[in-house]
């Protein structure tokens, strides 16, 4: 059911019990409305198997975390034990709950369905997720509870610009916003996950206004031995969804890890500014070269996106931090430029002309026009004759030609190719 509603194959399936472990997070979306999906194991509620009461946990983490809860029984077991245990569980959490009852791909199931209504609940889909048969009718209930304009209909504070801050856990992040805001606003301890929920803060100092984004520290899979752990990596995400700006906070003394390189990856994926803060910068022995060399190595690991401001800080000190968030305005401030027209076709097709896209398939490309798109991130069309033959390389060349020109440091573009 997972896989259909993210349209992918992501969880891993079997005709067993006890193959989902671990929770599974994605992106799915319906009727121009997108939503976290989280999977989770089955529950079972008394049992002294180790899995089964980690999963259990976990599942009532899940349970307190969620907007909408989907409760999926199998048809052809009827209702069981475990089904009416847990149908308790859901109702004690007072969230509205879809019941779908799985596997009804003929008429005589879908008349054994009805049996299902047993559990109390009101909101009864029939449905097979191997073939998608009435999943249509589960995600138009979904999104009906998503309001249009979610960030305006939750949010009071929806004008100001939204800072994130991100990374490892224990690299100071909680340390940092501490030190901004002159006050112990968080717990701040050396134990690696202290801060387990997304902790927003308004920000109102020395003539600067925002709302600043502490979240649980995002550690790789086989360090994870917490249950509450698990679901950080999920807050973690959505306060990414929820930024225009992310602080991504590196730790000086471990350098740049495949970890924190999979945090900028989904920075970048979901197209948000990212200004990138090498913390505990008075513990490292300097030379002259240092910085550059620091700075040398991480641009080689983040690239093609390098154009990204970094700073060395030091939030227990206060070094620089004060100077970080004059960058992270700015990145701001890119992000929602608006270049005029005349001027992104002049100066553009002037560079296009000195390298134009070379030829495929024995076509020559020609690009007649520039403009760029009303988005929520950079976003610019580029017309010409035939689209679907421009490369990726020649797609880099214009993104670094645009940058060069244009103030787009820190900010994740879109470039596309439409026939003119």
């Amino acid at each position: 059911m997972f896989n259909r509603l993210l349209e992918q194959r992501k969880a891993i399936t079997d005709d067993f019990s006890g193959v989902t472990r671990d929770r599974q997070y994605g992106i799915a979306e319906w009727n121009g409305k997108t939503f976290n999906v989280i999977d989770t194991g089955g529950f079972v509620m008394h049992s002294d198997d180790v899995f089964e009461k980690a999963i259990r946990r976990q599942v009532r983490l899940a349970i307190d975390e969620a907007d909408l809860l989907l409760f999926l029984v199998d048809v052809t077991t009827g209702i069981t034990d475990l089904d009416e245990a847990l149908a308790q569980e859901l109702r004690k959490s007072k969230k509205p709950v879809l019941l779908a009852v799985n596997k009804v791909d003929n008429t005589e199931r879908s008349y054994m369905a009805n049996e299902f209504y047993g559990l109390g609940f009101e909101d009864l889909f029939c449905v097979s997720s191997m073939s998608g048969s009435g999943t249509g009718e589960i995600l138009d209930r979904i999104t009906e509870q998503i309001p249009v304009d979610i960030e305006n209909a939750v949010d009071i504070y929806a004008s100001l610009p939204k800072i994130t801050i991100v990374g490892q856990p224990n690299v100071g992040k909680s340390t940092l916003l501490n030190a901004l805001i002159g006050e112990e606003r968080n717990i701040v301890t050396d134990i690696a996950g202290t801060t387990r929920d997304a902790i927003h803060t308004h920000y109102k100092l020395y003539g600067k206004e925002f709302l600043l984004i502490d979240t649980a520290g995002i550690r790789r899979k086989n360090r994870v031995h917490e249950d509450l752990e698990f679901y950080s990596v999920i807050r973690a995400v959505k306060a990414i969804d929820e930024a225009d700006v992310c602080i991504l906070v590196l730790d000086a003394l471990e350098g740049i890890s495949a970890q924190d390189l999979k945090i900028f990856s989904i920075i970048e994926q979901r197209k948000r500014g990212v200004v990138i803060l090498v913390n505990k910068w008075d513990a490292v022995e300097k030379d002259s070269k240092t910085i550059l060399e620091f700075e040398a190595r991480i641009k080689q690991k983040i690239a093609p996106f390098t154009d990204v401001p970094i700073l060395f800080i030091s939030a227990k000190e206060k070094q620089r931090i004060y100077q970080a968030i004059d960058k992270v305005l700015e990145v701001y401030d890119n992000k929602q430029i608006k270049i005029p027209t005349h001027q992104l076709n002049e100066i553009m097709l002037e560079e296009i002309e000195k390298y134009p896209p070379p030829a495929y398939r024995g076509e020559y490309i020609k690009i007649k026009y520039v403009t760029q798109l009303p988005a929520k991130t950079p976003s610019f069309a580029f017309f010409c004759n035939h689209p679907d033959y421009v490369r990726e390389a020649y797609r880099n060349y214009l993104e670094n030609r645009m940058r060069e020109h244009f103030k787009l440091s820190g900010v994740p573009i879109n470039i596309f190719f439409r026939k003119k």
